[in-house]
């Protein structure tokens, strides 16, 4: 292996390459790991079986439960192979139809977000929030960790909430949507290009119930792509500059995903579902509050009785059988096997 005597020259190049190679580590090594725990593993089986120790069978299967654990976290991780999985992500959340309720609901989606990424201890910024009596009418949340966008892709969608509403004064059932779209936050790796003549750019005051929200200047900034009609806005930061920079992020995202999905008839496909219209039959996944408790979701069948862990953050499981989900159909897809 030669070295380069000016790596080091261009920090900016030199930071990128190192950190490549840090996530390729971070995919090895702990494969090297679980060889070895395999190795002990049998180690102690043969063992035992020639001694005829029983007292060690406690030992084995402690040993072989901690195996399979470690295997199948290795495993998800090895179905985050997307171009743009490694990547931070944005999730924006709207609020659909059935005003305070749905709003509600759109505020509890962030919550849960939120609750996902702390527990993984993934840093969250909220980009852009529109507030509405009763909750948010919609929000964009920067979550930044290690396959965030990988993890997060799964929960683009309709997500539908049934529980008697607090705000019906004659506490009867409803029910209400509100949408996800996950986008990923890309680098310089990625390129997508946005020329200045094939965006209109307009700047306005802020809006919110208060507080840091609100701005005497027009700091916030709406983007508008002329070609593909996407619009992206940005006022969470007092500094127009800033604004319009974080903007520029998320508009580059997602014409990523726009122009990835035109490529590819399959994500063409799944785009156009990601926009459906915010209602009934559209959902992917529904949360029950009353009056049993459930969350259910309706591509992968995942079901568990726990909501308020769910509402917690305790969306590994949905995940984790969406990412295996959406494995097994590529390689059930014609041609799927010359993807591996």
């Amino acid at each position: 292996m030669t070295h380069d005597p000016n790596f080091w020259t261009d920090q900016e190049r030199a930071q990128k390459v190192m950190t490549g190679i840090k996530r390729l580590k971070d995919r090895v090594e702990p494969w090297e790991a679980l060889l070895k725990e395999q190795d002990d593993l049998k180690t102690l089986f043969e063992l035992a079986m020639a001694e005829g120790d029983q007292s060690l069978e406690g030992e084995v299967r402690d040993l072989l439960k901690k195996v399979r654990e470690q295997y199948e976290s290795r495993r998800v991780l090895e179905l985050l192979s997307g171009e743009a999985d490694s990547c931070d992500a944005f999730v924006d959340i709207h609020a659909g139809a059935g005003g305070t309720e749905s709003c509600d609901w759109a505020s509890m989606l962030v919550r849960m977000y939120t609750r996902w990424a702390e527990r993984r201890k993934f840093k969250v910024e909220v980009v852009d929030l529109l507030e509405a009596e009763g909750g948010v009418k919609s929000a964009t949340l920067q979550i930044s960790g290690e396959y965030a966008y990988g993890f997060l892709k799964s929960e683009s969608g309709v997500h539908r909430m049934v529980r008697i509403s607090p705000f019906d004064a004659a506490a009867r059932r409803h029910t209400s949507f509100s949408s996800v779209a996950v986008h990923p936050v890309l680098d310089d790796s990625i390129e997508v290009e946005i020329r200045p003549e094939d965006i209109r750019v307009d700047t306005y005051r802020s809006q919110g119930a208060g507080g840091q929200h609100v701005n005497k200047t027009d700091s916030a900034v709406r983007l508008t792509h002329y070609a593909t009609g996407i619009v992206v806005q940005c006022q969470n930061e007092r500094s127009q500059h800033k604004n319009k920079a974080t903007a520029m992020s998320i508009l580059k995202s997602r014409l990523y995903e726009y122009y990835k999905a035109e490529q590819d008839k399959e994500m063409a496909t799944k785009y156009s579902a990601d926009k459906k219209a915010i209602e009934w039959g559209s959902q992917i996944r529904s949360y029950v509050f009353q009056p049993y408790t459930m969350v259910k979701d309706h591509r992968t069948k995942h079901e568990v009785g726990q909501v308020q862990n769910v509402m917690d953050g305790d969306l590994d499981g949905f995940m984790e059988d969406y990412l295996r989900s959406a494995w097994e159909n590529t390689l059930a897809a014609p041609g799927g096997d010359d993807d591996i």
